[in-house]
């Protein structure tokens, strides 16, 4: 007997998306408050710590993973790549505008397409080379080399964005071998611990301010993770994913209102045509795959081969 999919609530997923991305914008706000009087790399560290408190409901998946070698250097590479992204987030996050960190985070789908094809064999057809390729028209609109300074800011997004997207390929590959919840509390586990020694050898002294706000900090992304979840079970991607794109518009309005900084028409040009390409290749993906699901389900005429 086949299984029959779960009914689509178009309206719940974007609700879900929705409070994804007020958590997500949330999270780059609290961080821009704190500021730089704290280290990068000890603010992440803290935000990781603190946020391992949302992994108690996850220790019976934990405590029942039987760990190979080959998983364990999976988890350790990719903890190690996610925690460094982790560091060059939050130094961005200090140098440059809110609304130009959301626009240059919608790189990682970017890196992630073009990882997809160089290390896990997936085809890159040519509209997703074009549509690679104007996404990267998108970034360099927002950075205008050679018409202002480009600023180690916008070099650290530019790193944050290959790295992260490393690490969703890494993720993608480790979602089939174990459980999304071990996925998720290792990747927490080992972030924390190597950004740990990194943290170490800049401390200062926190507040228990600072640690209170980084505690939402770590309350806010772990909401938006979960409510993506939700989001992505009740609807399909083609209809969540447009969602996401008002992040930048939140980023833009909130950067204005609460931290006085200029709205720049050249950032929301560059973040329209970063999200346009990442659109297009999102539904192009949705459709390739009801396509293959079709052929699939339609059975192979006689002496023919079945729905090409």
């Amino acid at each position: 007997m086949l299984n029959t999919p779960a009914p689509s609530r178009p309206l719940l997923g974007i609700f879900w998306m929705l409070v994804t991305g007020i958590c997500f914008v949330a999270v780059t706000a609290l961080v821009k408050y704190l500021g730089d009087d704290m280290p990068a790399a000890q603010s992440g560290f803290l935000r990781y710590a603190l946020g391992l408190i949302f992994l108690l409901p996850m220790l019976p998946s934990l405590r029942a993973l039987t760990m190979t070698r080959r998983n364990m250097a999976a988890f350790t590479l990719r903890g190690f790549l996610h925690a460094l992204g982790v560091i060059l987030w939050f130094y961005a996050m200090t140098r440059i505008p809110l609304a130009e960190v959301t626009a240059m985070n919608y790189l990682s789908p970017i890196y992630v397409t073009l990882g997809a094809a160089l290390f896990l064999g997936e085809k890159l057809a040519m509209r997703r080379i074009l549509a690679v390729l104007v996404a990267f028209i998108g970034a360099l609109i927002i950075l205008r080399p050679g018409l202002r300074e480009v600023s180690s800011g916008h070099i650290a997004m530019i790193g944050t964005a290959i790295l992260f997207a490393i690490s969703y390929l890494m993720a993608k590959r480790m979602s089939g071998q174990v459980n999304a919840a071990v996925v998720v509390g290792m990747l927490s586990i080992t972030v924390t611990v190597f950004l740990a020694p990194f943290a170490w050898a800049v401390w200062v002294p926190p507040t228990w301010t600072q640690i209170f706000w980084l505690f939402w900090v770590a309350a806010f992304a772990t909401g938006g993770h979960f409510a993506m979840t939700l989001a992505f079970a009740a609807a399909p991607i083609t209809v969540t994913q447009p969602v996401t794109f008002l992040q930048l518009v939140w980023a833009v309005l909130l950067g204005a209102l609460a931290f006085g900084e200029a709205v720049d028409l050249f950032v929301i040009l560059g973040g329209g045509v970063i999200m346009g390409s990442v659109l297009f290749i999102t539904l192009r993906e949705a459709q390739l795959r009801q396509q293959a699901n079709r052929a699939i389900r339609t059975p192979a005429p006689p002496g023919g081969t079945g729905v090409q």
